[in-house]
């Protein structure tokens, strides 16, 4: 049975070869439209000139927008980002679907081999018994096979669905790239919104000391029989409604830590980061942009993103026409059997097959639109991403500029408040002026020294939206772990990643034509 067996597969495998080699050459035709990058038609134009920019030519020329927060000076903020970045769980949740859609490419990377292969075998007695005896038919058996089917790709439908897992592979690693951009402006947001609770704290209390003091003199006025109880009353209400302020503004600063405690992956709680007690917020110029934005606008991660969708759509045009076509496929197998009778053998089959659509009843034709229009929706989504990113830098850019301006006038009036309530003071002490002067001074120094905070808040939001807006504050995953190594070698414990968790990740844009998965292939 072994040599006629062999004698077949020497006949029969050859005839196979030539027919593959000869498929091979015809599986040339890719259905669908080639993939092409939505144009914006209007963004070679925009040239905005008024904006602001957080830094200097100097600065910028050292400046990595990978880490812009380092144009703000403060080791503390430095250090909370660090750590945001490297405990943050949704962050590494986007690592973790670069990885899973890695593992897709390498699934679609595989339907360009043999799909399907399976070896079955079976072993037995049997016996039987006439009269108590036992038959002469008795015996044990054998018999074991193997078959394979390989569906070539004739016209493009295998070589499209990795196209479009390819796209969705570097479309993962846009979204993990995006994730570091929104962590990163979110953790320097919440910062300096902390350091912005810290500070009006100090200026409400104090202002609450000032008006203590006013309530005292005014307490001891009246108890000399100086003055009537009207002026006691009112330094008593001021103080009061000054003072029923902080608690407010306490509980607005633990939801504020709290939910950088969040960023962190840390239950609420004290955070060494944001130790010590800022005395000002940092004040940074801005400078004219020219076209940095333009240049930038199309770097962003999530623009990107949305190009990558439009590019795994796209294949899904293809794959859908390919139903259309007949699909062929090379089948074999290969099997023999035996019995302890003597008797045993051998079958070899090698030869195409065909499947093939006829009657669809329109159901392929409008999968094709289906898939066309999903594309379409992709490419309008794509363009308003992009205007809705070039509104974002103007909004955070004026912003910058205009909190920039401001920040003159409200430093001028809060001067102003301080000299008047001094003023005020010293006329009242001296008899020419009523206490109602000194009450006007009083809240009028107050709501200027929040009106500068405020707006020095604002200026350093603008900032941070501004960098958000430009894509600022990721790196490529070469640059740093994609991954802690705990979470690395727990998945490795569990299942066998091979190479894939600690290979390299592509750099550069994407290419459609380089798509093979073969990388991914395991």
């Amino acid at each position: 049975m072994r040599v006629r067996l062999t004698q077949a597969l020497k006949k029969t495998l050859p005839r196979a070869a030539l027919l593959c080699a000869a498929s091979a050459l015809t599986a040339c035709t890719t259905l669908g439209p080639d993939y092409q990058a939505p144009d914006v038609d209007w963004l070679g134009d925009w040239q905005p000139n008024l904006y602001g920019q957080v830094m200097t030519p100097e600065a910028q020329a050292e400046q990595d927008l990978g880490f812009w927060w380092k144009l703000f000076d403060d080791p503390a903020l430095n250090r909370l980002v660090e750590a945001v970045k490297r405990e943050n769980r949704s962050l590494r949740i986007a690592g973790l679907r670069i990885l899973e859609s890695r593992a897709q490419l390498g699934i679609a990377g595989s339907t360009l081999y043999p799909q399907k292969q399976q070896i079955a075998g079976e072993a037995g007695y049997s016996d039987r018994w006439l009269n108590g005896a036992s038959d002469p038919g008795s015996q044990g058996y054998y018999n074991a096979g193997f078959t394979l089917a390989w569906e070539l790709d004739f016209w493009g439908r295998f070589r499209r669905g990795i196209e479009s897992a390819d796209a969705a592979f570097f479309g993962s690693i846009a979204n993990q790239q995006d994730a570091q951009v929104l962590l990163s402006a979110q953790a320097v947001g919440l910062y300096f919104a902390y350091r912005t609770g810290q500070l009006r704290i100090a200026i409400a209390r104090e202002n609450v000391a000032i008006q203590r003091r006013s309530y005292e003199i005014t307490e001891r006025v009246f108890k000399s029989g100086q003055k009537g109880e009207l002026d006691l009353q009112q330094a008593r209400t001021q103080y009061l409604a000054t003072l029923s302020t902080i608690p407010n503004l306490e509980s607005s600063l633990i939801q504020t830590r709290n939910a950088i405690c969040a960023l962190l992956g840390r239950p609420p709680g004290d955070l060494p980061e944001l130790d010590g007690d800022p005395d000002r917020l940092p004040a940074v110029q801005p400078q004219t942009i020219g076209d940095i934005p333009a240049r930038l606008l199309m770097r962003r991660p999530d623009i990107r993103s949305r190009a990558m969708q439009v590019a795994a759509q796209s294949a899904q045009i293809g794959i859908a026409e390919a139903e259309y076509y007949p699909s062929i496929a090379l089948l074999g197998s290969i099997g023999w059997s035996g019995s302890s009778t003597g008797v045993d053998g051998g079958a070899i089959s090698v030869g195409p097959g065909i499947t093939w659509n006829i009657f669809d009843h329109g159901r392929i034709a409008n999968n094709i639109r289906v898939q066309d229009a999903r594309l379409q929706q992709l490419i309008e989504q794509y363009q308003e991403s992009v205007v809705q990113a070039a509104r974002e830098i103007d909004d955070a850019a004026i912003t910058v500029v205009k909190t920039t301006e401001r920040q003159q006038t409200v430093d001028a009036a809060y001067d102003a408040a301080k000299r008047s309530l001094e003023l005020a003071n010293t006329l009242y002490r001296e008899g020419y002026a009523d206490f109602n002067r000194v009450l006007d001074a009083q809240r009028a120094l107050f709501a200027q020294a929040d009106s500068r905070l405020v707006n020095q808040s604002n200026h350093v939001n603008g900032v941070v939206t501004l960098y958000k807006a430009l894509g600022g504050g990721w790196l490529d995953a070469s640059d740093e772990p994609l991954l802690p190594e705990a979470v690395l070698d727990a998945m490795e414990s569990r299942s066998d990643w091979g190479d894939l968790l600690r290979a390299p990740l592509p750099s550069g844009p994407y290419n459609p034509s380089t798509a093979t998965g073969a990388s991914q292939h395991e």
